[in-house]
């Protein structure tokens, strides 16, 4: 049977020609490209993920890639956490901006329609990801240097490289993993 990241993979693969790849015409046409598709993480995932990372009504909540909003919405109502979501999809961002009113956590979530390698993310005291692989390879780097030393980063399905995860927990078939940010060296 195949797992959720491995069908994200396929459609990842299938969908590589330009246009799926890329909201506009070039980078100087103002548009951003997309690096990933958009596929949502199941209720169940997206609870696994906040547990794991083990979210508190003190928390900023960072959604990279936040889709719909689902993530950083959910630890706005379930544990009191204040949120951020950025995505590049403007659609994505009304939506998610909706599903926020719609859930009463509107003062507590922010949406941003943002390329997130150019997002302030040094807020963050926990960081959401459904990103591919080699996504989560660039973004990295920036995790590792911006982040405040015990910042929690939660990935679903793709891990992030040699980086070993401090949890790792299977949820239906699907990885879900936690890192802590070390202290600075």
């Amino acid at each position: 049977m195949r797992t959720r990241s491995s069908l994200l993979l396929a459609v990842f693969l299938l969908c590589a020609a330009p246009v799926c790849m890329t909201r506009g015409q070039s980078p100087e046409s103002g548009e951003i490209p997309i690096d990933t598709p958009y596929v949502t993480s199941p209720a169940q995932i997206v609870d696994a993920m906040l547990e794991l990372a083990q979210v508190k009504n003190s928390d900023v909540v960072y959604d990279l890639g936040c889709g719909d909003g689902r993530i950083v919405i959910s630890a706005a109502k379930k544990y009191g956490a204040r949120g951020v979501g950025i995505d590049i999809n403007a659609d994505r961002i009304q939506e998610a901006r909706a599903n926020a009113r719609a859930a009463g956590v509107d003062g507590e979530v922010v949406f941003e329609t943002k390329d997130l390698f150019e997002s302030d993310i040094r807020d963050a005291t926990v960081v959401a990801l459904y990103l591919l692989p080699e996504v989560n390879m660039r973004l990295r780097p920036r995790l590792l240097s911006e982040l405040r030393p015990g910042t929690r980063v939660v990935t679903h399905s793709f891990a992030m490289g040699d980086w070993k995860p401090d949890k790792e927990i299977v949820i239906d078939g699907d990885p879900v993993y936690l890192w802590t940010i070390p202290a600075k060296r």
